[in-house]
């Protein structure tokens, strides 16, 4: 086993396919792939699964991954201290369901951030698409929500690529309306008081189904109903189409309090906000900054974070 075999093996979860991993090396695919080969045979695992969608790793993949990391972590440390070499690039991946606050977490670590050089990643996307790419080491961190509904279906998911749901905090349900919107001045509202209004909600794509839906209630039937797939889409389509989607109600810089504004939902459903990690690996220390940054953001937004 070399240090190049598991700059090799990190390279390739990084770029999620061999293919891309040999371009970014300078190292022809076939030299690429032999190289992993001779290191799987070596640890008697098989770190990667092959298949004509592409490679995922293995359980024991993960795992080793994380030693991998660990190793060249220390590798780099010797290097700056003996060599005054530059050191490792900081790498951090998250991906997360449409939410503010997530991105203004993001925002406050890379502010905090003390490493000359970044590659920081965060991909807000559908459900099922953060736990795959969890459970492929392609991000490090998933944020998800859990409810009544949808808790044992995501449950299941999440135990099967062997990955652990941690609560972060629990939030009540609103609406985003347009300030101009009738009910805009309503203490609360219910699903009945929207049926006027178009519902908005993120798609999922064909492997979508309500257990995966971003969107904790919605209508039992609406004649307007729009998917989109970006929160930018989504604001535009509350102050254009005067519509309405459900949310945590935590908003931020981004969202335009002149022109949309939060109201109650009337139900007795809320929203478990937490992040997804795989079992098997340690996070980096720019993850867990993210994750205290999470906290921080949610209690200056009037949460109370679960220990």
């Amino acid at each position: 086993m070399t240090l190049l075999q598991l700059k090799y093996i990190v390279k390739i979860v990084e770029c999620g396919s061999m293919n891309e991993a040999s371009h970014e090396l300078y190292v022809s695919q076939p030299a690429l792939s032999s190289s992993v080969k001779e290191l799987e045979h070596e640890m008697g695992i098989e770190i990667f699964t092959r298949s004509s969608q592409g490679i995922t790793l293995t359980v024991d993949g993960a795992e080793f991954l994380t030693y991998a990391r660990q190793v060249l972590d220390q590798a780099a440390l010797m290097e700056e201290r003996y060599r005054n070499a530059k050191p490792r690039k900081q790498l951090c991946s998250v991906s997360t369901q449409h939410y503010m606050f997530a991105v203004e977490a993001f925002v406050e670590m890379i502010h905090d951030s003390r490493a000359d050089e970044y590659e920081f990643t965060i991909r807000e996307t559908r459900t099922r698409d953060i736990i795959d790419q969890v459970a492929n080491m392609l991000s490090e961190i998933g944020i998800i929500y859990l409810s009544d509904f949808n808790k044992h279906v995501i449950g299941k998911l999440l135990r099967e690529k062997h990955l652990v749901f941690h609560p972060l905090f629990r939030a009540d349900l609103h609406v985003f309306l347009a300030r101009n919107n009738p009910l805009a001045s309503r203490e609360r509202v219910s699903m009945e008081d929207l049926k006027p209004y178009p519902f908005l909600q993120y798609e999922q794509g064909k492997e979508g189904s309500f257990y995966f839906a971003e969107e904790a209630v919605w209508p039992d039937f609406s004649p307007k109903q729009i998917n989109v797939t970006d929160r930018a889409t989504m604001l535009n389509f509350i102050i254009g189409l005067n519509a309405y989607t459900v949310c945590t109600g935590i908003d931020n810089g981004d969202l335009n309090n002149e022109k949309i504004v939060t109201v109650p939902l009337e139900t007795d459903q809320t929203m478990l906000l937490g992040w997804i990690g795989n079992e098997r690996t340690k996070l980096s220390q720019a993850a867990e900054t993210y994750l205290e940054k999470l906290g921080q953001v949610a209690r200056s937004h009037g949460y109370q974070l679960i220990e």
